[in-house]
């Protein structure tokens, strides 16, 4: 699901431990109780795409296992 981040109070994004400073293909998340909110570092103000925790969780899983 697409949309954008949420305004009824503030996210703390962190960048890819990937992120070089580049200007390669990096993201950014925010974790919230519920929810996780990934947006592209470059277009900070632009859409964000936002998931279930548990979600998030089993897609971390995934690429751990390669």
């Amino acid at each position: 699901m697409t949309n954008p981040a949420p305004t009824d109070r503030a996210l703390v994004w962190h960048t890819s431990s990937y992120s070089n400073g580049a200007g390669g293909e990096c993201v950014e998340c925010a974790i919230t109780s519920t929810r996780a909110h990934v947006r592209d570092t470059k277009t900070v103000g632009g859409p964000v795409v936002t998931v279930a925790g548990s979600a998030w969780a089993a897609f971390l899983q995934e690429l751990k296992r390669g």
